[in-house]
């Protein structure tokens, strides 16, 4: 039997195999080590997470896992290449895109064909069963101007 290295307790098998020290709150506040995370940019829909051991480590530094969205493993180097010169043109450079520093400068989002009334009915309406042609005759809306407010909502997690 493997013994606690803080109070020499004795471990249960199950705990020994992975952990040296026991469940007393002394030994794990002594021994206990938060575990290091990593994102690794597999492809644009997610990024997958690993354990930073030795392990990941050397796959890392191996390529194993490249990021599609870059055309490097890895963070790119800093080369001259991507450095404006004189020499270059402006029209080789890629245009950057300007974001707005305060919240006023955004353009309005667009206005909704619908008022907050008639989403609130039409979404009552949906709830109670009603398909959406019968909830746009009762509102006086197109079926299709119904079905989007019932699929924005669902959207926006509002159903």
């Amino acid at each position: 039997m493997q013994k606690c290295v803080t109070c020499g307790i004795e471990l249960h098998p199950e705990r020994a195999a992975k952990y040296n020290y026991c469940m007393s709150p002394q030994c794990q506040e002594k021994n206990a080590r938060g575990l290091t995370m990593v994102a690794v940019g597999v492809n644009k829909a997610a990024e997958q997470y690993l354990l930073l051991d030795d392990q990941t480590k050397a796959d890392l530094a191996g390529g194993k896992y490249h990021d599609q969205r870059r055309g490097s493993f890895g963070t790119s180097p800093a080369s001259t290449a991507n450095l404006p010169d004189a020499s270059k043109s402006t029209a080789s450079q890629p245009r950057r895109r300007r974001v707005p520093a305060h919240r006023s400068e955004r353009r309005p989002a667009p206005r909704k064909p619908w008022s907050v009334k008639q989403q609130r009915l039409a979404l009552l309406y949906n709830e109670q069963g009603l398909r959406p042609d019968e909830i746009a005759a009762r509102l006086g809306l197109s079926t299709y101007l119904v079905t989007q407010i019932i699929l924005t909502s669902r959207n926006r997690g509002k159903l």
